[in-house]
């Protein structure tokens, strides 16, 4: 195994390449630097470096340390991840595992035949047509004075689509607003109440506290069996 110190790199790519002066005359045949057998040879040197004494203790101890979130809580088994977002002015949950990406709005055109139920159309995303499902629909969020976003929600809104993996692949929710990624613990849930509209209650899987709100915990199962029976 070759030593860093011993082995002298000719980091041209800050002298001559594209974060010098580019006067390299490979660069007309490379385009970049990190296309060139010279980039590459000098990543394989850094990589046959021998880890310092000691590295491996270190690294042993740190990840036996229980890893704390923004919330405080410790990750362990029990410790599971969601993407929070709104629908007007209801806040629901999805395990992370499910999602696939959040993107920018953009255009939905309507498929024909569909323009009602939860299917909402198709959208282009990465250069793949997408189906868009209606989460307002399925979830029964209406335009009632109660689902109506406040004055805040109203100012910070930044709509979202949400790209989900379910069983019959790759479908698209379009939000209101994406808050992030949070942490929770199965012991913190709590049960949806009977208060709870029915078709939301359906979906919940259960109540999660989140600061001073509380989130809906969504049924991953239920749902994707839903946006099956909106696709047939």
């Amino acid at each position: 195994m070759k030593n860093v110190s011993q082995t002298a790199l000719d980091d041209c790519w800050n002298r001559i390449g594209v974060r010098g002066d580019r006067s390299c005359a490979e660069l007309v045949r490379h385009i970049h630097c990190r296309n060139c057998a010279v980039f590459s040879a000098a990543a394989r040197t850094l990589l046959d470096v021998p880890a310092p004494a000691g590295s491996g203790q270190i690294a042993t101890e740190h990840f036996a340390r229980p890893a704390q979130t923004e919330s405080g809580y410790a990750v362990s088994a029990d410790t599971e991840s969601v993407i929070v977002f709104r629908l007007r002015a209801e806040w629901y949950a999805i395990r992370t595992a499910v999602c696939l990406e959040i993107a920018d709005l953009r255009p939905i055109h309507s498929l024909p035949h569909r323009r009602d139920g939860a299917v909402l159309g198709v959208a282009n995303l990465r250069g793949g047509l997408l189906v868009c499902i209606s989460l307002s629909v399925i979830l029964g969020v209406t335009v009632g004075p109660e689902a109506i976003p406040t004055q805040a929600q109203r100012r910070i809104s930044i709509g979202r689509l949400l790209v989900v993996r379910g069983t019959a692949g790759a479908v698209v929710f379009p939000v209101d607003e994406v808050q992030g990624m949070e942490r929770f613990r199965a012991r913190d849930l709590k049960e949806v109440p009977v208060t709870v509209a029915q078709a939301q209650a359906t979906y919940t899987q259960a109540l999660m506290p989140l600061g001073d709100r509380t989130v809906g915990l969504l049924d991953e199962q239920l749902l994707f069996y839903a946006v099956e029976r909106a696709l047939a």
